[in-house]
């Protein structure tokens, strides 16, 4: 018990005495003076107002003592409270993970935290008295701290990014908050700062720049920084009167690498393409993957056609030698686009726009070289935009048409089979030739629609020949690589037979080489559940791809189609001939019908005959028609 508690206690245990003794001693002398019981009243009353006014002197002292007593005990209570403060305010301090330090008004440092300590480097005794510039990375100038200074004395905080230097020499990037302290006075009497590093969202935001503007893989310029950097030179161009080129690269066959041999093999495979690039080209030029397999070239200061040709022919050499990729020797060509400013285009996009359009020339002349931009590639490429344009509007509207090409027995001469061929009818142009919207219908992706359009109407048509007593023993139906490569299309066919009631051993389906060989191991899957349904599958084109015999032994296939451009050259060209014998050897061999398309002449029908190749079909037999001017009876004999 503290002194003030035990004085209190005193002075109520004496006040109690005192009162008990008072009122027994006034109480004898009055009933031994007074006889007069009205007398006694009256003194008895007076000593009652005696004794109270004798109370509240004694009450008064007392109190004072036991507020002085109550008011101690709220101020021990009161510091109690604000030294758990301090020590929750002394964990936090400490624990925190952002540095803090605290300055007097002059700017020495009277105290730090651990992270602090962590952050920067400096142990305790070397900061304290020392002054915040300690730490300064020399990244500012006298204008930042002027401009810090002057918030702290106007507002009293500054908060933003600041650079500084931890003890090992580095410097690194805070985000700080310096508030200033002011005491009962308003005079500044503390600074505190707060600070945390945050070099890891700096490193992460210049990752990022580097991402939107690089290409992952390759650490090649991407598309977006390839276009700044194409209007950049063009800019330059026009000031400096000079001119530049763009070249176009785009590597040949690259799928078959990727489907092959595994996306990882393919993406070490772009790698190489463009460390090899990146060392031929060098100051003067930006490399870049646009995306896929495909690169581009700017060279700057071009003017000449002659230079960019000679450029795009050096890439050509360089791709010739092997690529060793994962213990694998790999072998790839490549397809260059050449556009040049000023005289093909007049800003980035049109030259990006036109280089591309000399790309597709160079692949379609059969790759492994490189075009020219012209004015007639624009015209042609905005020719397919129409032509893609009128297909879709076909699509809608009917406009195209099944045809169908007879396909005879060759020791019979016996119309056995057709093949269903699509056929447009514009309404302003006619019928356009296959050649001209088929391959559009590829590029644009319509092809899948078109071939499910042509698969229906081949079904109906076979179940209607069938109802009117037209013996035929097939209707072949071409899909191309893109609806092959869909999971849809055993859904497709099997609801088409479903809907049309047609006999599935009376279709058969054409798939190409290259679609079969491109990704064997889904087309294997594919081939497996199409044949489940009890339909004929054949492989066109053959020869014209890169068949494997090990993957064409384990494909369900029941016939080889002989491609017409080995049929073209019979009997005359010895290397035509020695490839169609080997394909009707290879084909016997395995037990499956070899089937040769393009025959225009008796001799090369007589020689395919002398080979033992069962099924034909080409103008000589009869050229495609609408269904109702097939002539059922037309047999034309294959003279010996």
């Amino acid at each position: 018990m503290s002194v003030s508690s035990r004085d209190a206690l005193r002075a109520a245990l004496l006040y109690g005495l005192l009162s008990v003794f008072w009122l027994q001693l006034t109480d004898h002398l009055l009933n031994s003076y007074f006889d007069d019981s009205a007398q006694l009243a009256h003194w008895q009353r007076v000593n009652g107002y005696v004794f109270a006014l004798f109370s509240a002197v004694i009450i008064f002292f007392a109190r004072g003592r036991l507020l002085g007593f109550l008011g101690a005990g709220a101020g021990l209570k009161r510091q109690r409270l604000d030294q758990e403060r301090l020590r929750q305010a002394a964990v936090v301090f400490d624990c925190t993970r952002e540095g803090v330090l605290v300055s007097d008004s002059r700017g020495a440092i009277v105290h730090v935290n651990r992270a602090l300590v962590e952050i920067t480097g400096y142990p305790v005794e070397e900061v304290l008295g020392r002054r915040p510039n300690m730490f300064k990375s020399g990244r500012h100038g006298p204008a930042f701290y002027e401009a810090m200074f002057k918030s702290l004395q106007e507002s009293g905080n500054w908060h933003g990014e600041i650079w500084n230097r931890r003890k090992s020499g580095e410097v690194y990037p805070q985000w700080q908050t310096v508030r200033a302290i002011t005491d009962g006075n308003g005079q500044v009497s503390h600074y505190v700062a707060v600070f945390s590093d945050i070099s890891a969202i700096k490193n992460s935001q210049t990752e990022l720049a580097r991402l939107v503007h690089h290409d992952p893989l390759t650490d090649l310029p991407n598309r977006l920084l390839f276009t700044d950097r194409t209007e950049q030179a063009l800019a330059y161009s026009q000031r400096q009167q000079c001119g530049c080129a763009l070249l176009l690269i785009d590597l040949d066959h690259f799928k078959i690498i990727n489907d092959s041999l595994g996306h990882n093999v393919g993406d070490l495979l772009l790698k190489a393409v463009a460390d090899r690039l990146h060392r031929v080209f060098g100051k003067g030029f930006t490399v870049a993957r646009l995306g896929g397999d495909e690169f581009g070239v700017l060279i700057e200061s071009c003017g000449q056609v002659s230079q960019a040709a000679a450029l795009a022919q050096q890439v050509l050499e360089l791709m010739k030698g092997a690529f060793d990729i994962d213990r694998h020797q790999l072998f790839i060509s490549a397809s260059v686009g050449i556009s040049v400013f000023p005289s093909d285009a007049l800003n980035a996009e049109q030259l990006l726009r036109n280089a591309d359009s000399a790309l597709f020339k160079a692949k379609s002349a059969g790759r492994e070289g490189y075009a020219l931009y012209t004015e007639e590639l624009t015209a042609h490429a905005q020719y397919r935009i129409e032509v893609a344009s009128d297909l879709r509007r076909a699509l809608e509207q009917q406009e195209l048409r099944v045809y169908y090409q007879p396909v005879h027995d060759l020791q019979t001469s016996r119309l056995i089979g057709v093949e269903a061929l699509v056929r447009w009818q514009h309404p302003l142009r006619g019928l356009v030739s296959p050649g001209e919207f088929i391959p559009i219908a590829e590029r644009t992706g319509l092809i899948a629609e078109i071939d499910a359009w042509v698969l229906e109407q081949a079904c109906w048509q076979m179940c209607q020949w069938q109802a009117a007593g037209v013996e035929l023993s097939f209707v072949a139906v071409n899909i191309s690589s893109r609806l092959f490569a869909r999971p849809e299309l055993y859904r497709l066919v099997s609801t088409v037979l479903a809907d049309t009631g047609l006999n599935p051993q009376l279709l058969e389906l054409e798939v190409t080489e290259s679609a079969v060989m491109d990704n064997s191991q889904v087309a294997l899957e594919q081939m497996h559940r199409l044949r489940a349904l009890g339909l004929r599958l054949a492989i066109d084109d053959f020869g014209t791809g890169f068949s494997s015999l090990l993957r064409l032994k384990q494909m369900p296939v029941q016939k080889l189609k002989i491609d017409q451009g080995f049929v073209a050259g019979l009997p005359e060209d010895n290397d035509d001939v020695a490839i169609v014998r080997a394909v009707i050897a290879l084909a016997q061999s395995m037990g499956l019908q070899v089937h040769a398309e393009g025959i225009e002449q008796v001799e090369q029908a007589q020689f395919l005959l002398d080979f033992n190749c069962n099924l034909g079909q080409g103008y000589w037999f009869g050229r495609p028609m609408p269904a109702k001017e097939l002539d059922w009876q037309r047999a034309p004999v294959i003279r010996a």
